[in-house]
Order: C-alpha cells, then structure tokens, then sequence
C-alpha cells in the first residue's frame, strides 16, 4: 500500500512525539511491506515565527493532497499576547474548517497495567470502554460576532453561539451509527435547561434516534454528565455533544486513564481525508526534554492505520505493542510519579521492538 501522510509538528512537545511516531510509523512500514510518504507542514506558533501566520496557504494545500493528517499540538506562553488572529489556536481551528473536520472521536479505553495510576478507584474505571463523539466545527468556538464591546458603557466582550439544523443531525448521526456497532447506547449531552441551541440539538437528536430502533437514546444535561464521568464512568458507550462540551468533558474523561498523555483522537470530515492528533497540549514546559509521553500520538497513528488506510491488523499490531510495553513496567515520566522512568525516544524503541518480532499477515 502506497499513502502519503502530512505531518504537522506544531509548537512544544508536538514535535518530539510526532517525530517518534514517524519513525515507529516507519517500523510498520518495512515490516509489512507499505510504503508511506512524509509531507511536513507548519501550523501553530511555528508557522507564525516562520510565515507570519498560524496556517499558511502551502500547509492546507499539503493536507489536501494528503491520504491522512498527523498533528503534534499547538500553542504556547510566547504566543499568548498576539492578538486573536495570530494565536497558535486559530491554525488548529484553521484546519479543521478548511478540511471540514467535523466529528472529533475520543475513545477512552483503561488500560490493566495503569488502572492504579488513575486518581479513581480501580473498582471504578476497570473496563471503561466509551468514545466522546464531539462537533468539532461547530458552536461558540466558530461563532460571529466574537470582539470586546462596550455595554453600558462598560468594557465588555460577546461570543456567539450558532448551530444550523444540518450541522447538529450529522454529528448526531455518526454517533449513532459509531453506537450500532458498538453497545448500542448514544448520551447526548447538553444544557436543553438554558439554550435554545441545546433544545434544538435534543429536538434532533430525538428525530435521528426514529431511524435506529435498536440503539438507546438517553438526554444528558453537561453538569451532571460531568459528574457522572467520575462517579459512574462505565455507564457510556457513546456520548455526543457541542462543540465546547465536548472539549471540557473529554480532557476530564481522560483522566481516567491516568494521563493525557494517552489519548489519541481523530478528526472525520465527510470527504475520506481525516487528521489525527493527541488530546494534550503542547506542554511547553517540558518540551525538548526528550520526557514527554508519545503514546496519545502513536496510537492517533494506530487510528490513521485503521479507519484512513483500513489496515486493521497494522493498528492492532502497534496497539498491542503499546499495551506490552506497559504491561513490561516502562513508563515515561508522567506515569512514573517519580520512579523509573524511560525518555520519548525510548519508549519508541520498545514499541518498535515489538512490531519486528510481531506476525506479519498480508492483506
């Protein structure tokens, strides 16, 4: 199989981890016989030091010749004081609009040999397995007007928050064709108590669950959802929700597991061409240290494998390779709590390890 892959460092520790999962990416490349081509883009502060803006033309143009997206992280306290168009933050939102990346996907799965490293009972996570379907193009993050305004003579600012009938129904609906295949039950969360964009999301939600009788539908108000995501965690299956929701609910959701820093996630658009990224940050403070966990972003590469390039058996392989690794005791520093701890790099090689001695089975 021959793809090409656009790569998207970023800012901070974005780089370091994208660039150990090209080179575990090209451990699966040689073992199973593909061939994947490497396009490099700049995108956050990078490009804004380089290019003087946060997503250049030649960036999107990249990704649109691409077969799949790799993105490390964005954003830093060396941006912070740009103004709004010259913040790290508008390329990843940038992206998202120009590829129509609208169905964010976060799966939250325990693993056995770091059920002790979250602050919850194991009693309490053991065998989390749920996914975070969240809007991603959608809501008070791409609303206008959002500026500083003066009420009542008052400094002040407006954000808005916007969501046509069309853009709602088909998050709604790839939630529930995920929760088909899956447990069959789709939560979708919202604030139906105080918005009007809430109630037309459960308006549609209650149309959309018409055409899947076998899937269960449960309404879910955010504050609750939020406490049930740490008092009852393997009650979901699929939760779904806005824009701004989504992004609070799934960093709380991962810390389940222990750390961000093993959450992958994938960005569908309706075209085929998705991008992939890690849920954590840039984590600047760490960044060049060779320390940072890479496991969020190699398995999001895991995700590219199956859902971009259907090579299911290649991301069970370098998934597998990920879950021995831990299960050998290795960790990198944000899962050690300040035992032994192996770098970025190092963990790398683990997981390359494995997949050389790994079956090789030919599609």
């Amino acid at each position: 199989m021959e793809k090409t892959i656009a790569l998207l460092p970023g800012d901070g520790i974005g780089k370091e981890v994208l660039k150990v999962t090209v080179d575990v990416l090209k451990a699966i490349e040689e073992h199973f016989h593909h061939q994947f081509q490497f396009q490099y883009g700049l995108i956050g502060g990078d490009a804004i030091d380089q290019t003087g803006t946060p997503l250049p033309d030649e960036t999107v143009a990249i990704c649109k010749n691409a077969d799949a997206v790799l993105l490390g992280a964005v954003g830093g306290p060396k941006w912070d004081s740009n103004p709004p168009a010259l913040r790290p933050e508008k390329g990843l939102l940038g992206i998202r609009k120009q590829l129509d990346l609208y169905a964010n996907l976060r799966p939250i799965i325990t693993f056995q040999s770091l059920l002790d490293e979250s602050a919850l009972k194991r009693e309490y996570i053991d065998g989390v397995d749920f996914i975070v379907v969240r809007e991603l193009t959608g809501g008070l993050y791409f609303g206008e007007p959002s500026e500083r305004i003066t009420k009542d003579g008052e400094e002040g600012a407006v954000d808005t928050l916007i969501y046509k009938r069309s853009e709602i129904k088909r998050i709604i609906v790839s939630a529930f064709e995920m929760a088909s295949k899956r447990r069959k039950h789709v939560t979708s969360v919202d604030k139906a108590n105080v918005l009007e964009t809430s109630r037309l999301w459960r308006e549609i939600a209650e149309e959309v669950a018409k055409d899947y009788p076998d899937v269960t539908l449960e309404h879910m108000l955010v504050d609750n959802a939020a406490m049930q995501l740490i008092n009852a965690p393997k009650r979901f299956d699929v939760i779904v929700t806005e824009n701004m929701f989504g992004d609070i609910l799934s960093d709380e959701a991962s810390m389940i597991t222990g750390s961000l820093g093993m959450l992958p996630s994938a960005s569908l658009s309706s075209t085929g061409l998705h991008l992939y990224e890690p849920v954590h940050g840039s984590a600047p403070d760490i960044a060049g240290q060779n320390i940072a966990n890479p496991t969020a972003m190699i398995l999001s590469a895991a995700m590219m494998l199956r859902h971009s390039f259907d090579l299911e058996n290649e991301a069970k392989v370098l998934e597998d390779a990920v879950n021995q690794v831990l299960q050998s005791g290795k960790r990198t520093a944000d899962l050690a709590k300040g035992g032994p701890s192996i770098s970025t790099e190092q963990l790398a090689e683990e997981i390359k390890a494995i997949i050389a001695k790994s079956q090789t089975v030919s599609k």
